[in-house]
C-alpha cells in the first residue's frame, strides 16, 4: 500500500473513530493503518492538524520532515456518511 493510500484511509477512519467512539470496528481499523504508517512508512507522527470548510489539513512528519497534506473535505468524510447513512451501521 502506498503512503498516499495509507495516509488518506488512515484519515478516513480518523474521522470515522472520533465521530464514533464507541465503534470497535472503527477503532480496531484505525489502529491497522497507524500501524502501516508506522512501520511500513516510517511516520512518526501523523494527526488531523486543521479542518476548514473545504479542506482536511493532515501534518505527518517522516524522515525528521514535517509534511502537510490536504485533501478536500468532502471526499475525507465519505466512509463517515456513507456509514451514517447505513441502517444496520446505526442500531442501538
Amino acid at each position: 500500500m502506498t503512503l498516499e493510500d495509507a495516509l488518506f484511509n488512515w484519515l478516513q477512519i480518523q474521522l470515522v473513530a472520533n465521530a464514533r467512539p464507541e465503534d470497535g470496528a472503527a477503532r480496531d481499523t484505525l489502529a491497522f493503518f497507524e500501524e502501516i504508517l508506522r512501520e511500513d512508512h516510517g511516520l512518526s507522527s501523523y494527526a488531523i492538524e486543521r479542518t476548514d470548510e473545504t479542506m482536511l489539513h493532515v501534518r505527518y512528519e517522516k524522515d525528521g520532515r514535517a509534511l502537510l497534506k490536504l485533501y478536500p473535505r468532502e471526499v475525507g468524510e465519505q466512509l463517515l456518511h456513507d456509514i451514517n447513512a447505513t441502517p444496520k451501521y446505526n442500531e442501538a
